[in-house]
């Protein structure tokens, strides 16, 4: 998997203050996508151990209290990042105890494959839905266009598959 910005520190991409991570690869290339540039999976940069070890780090730093995790990019439901998300986000759930994950997607939470709604066992909260131009409105709250849908989870694993 690839990355483009990983921001340590972030209030913009979720409730609370996070740490955020764009990765590479996007299938639905959005008209009026404001991250175009993390489209193409070989973008960016190669995620390693060092950036995984950064994210758990910062995640338990007391200095700062950190909420949880954001995932956008790109896409990381995208086929080629699913197991590297996956992966973080298990390490996350045995070393970082209380964090919320809140991810957002192109894809509708109905055409998930059993991939990808592996991940959403450890999701909080999910933003789904392409970017529509003609549906936009900066007045939302978490998403970009009417369409897009942000689904709370709560309780078990059952509620998210």
């Amino acid at each position: 998997m690839n990355y483009h910005q990983y921001y340590s520190l972030d209030v913009l991409n979720g409730e609370g203050t996070r740490c955020t991570l764009f990765v590479a690869g996007c299938e639905h290339q959005c008209k009026g996508c404001y991250n175009q540039s993390t489209w193409s999976v070989n973008s960016g940069h190669l995620f390693n151990q060092a950036l995984e070890d950064k994210i758990i780090s910062d995640l338990n730093d007391t200095r700062i209290v950190r909420r949880g995790l954001s995932l956008s990019g790109g896409d990381p439901l995208h086929p080629a990042n699913v197991s590297s998300i996956l992966s973080l986000l298990t390490r996350i759930q045995l070393e970082c105890k209380g964090k919320d994950i809140w991810l957002w997607t192109g894809y509708k939470l109905e055409q998930l494959n059993d991939k990808q709604r592996e991940v959403l066992c450890f999701v909080d909260v999910l933003i789904d839905g392409k970017f529509e131009k003609s549906l936009a409105d900066p007045g939302l709250v978490w998403r970009g266009s009417l369409n897009q849908n942000v689904h709370r989870f709560k309780g078990d694993k059952e509620g998210r598959i």
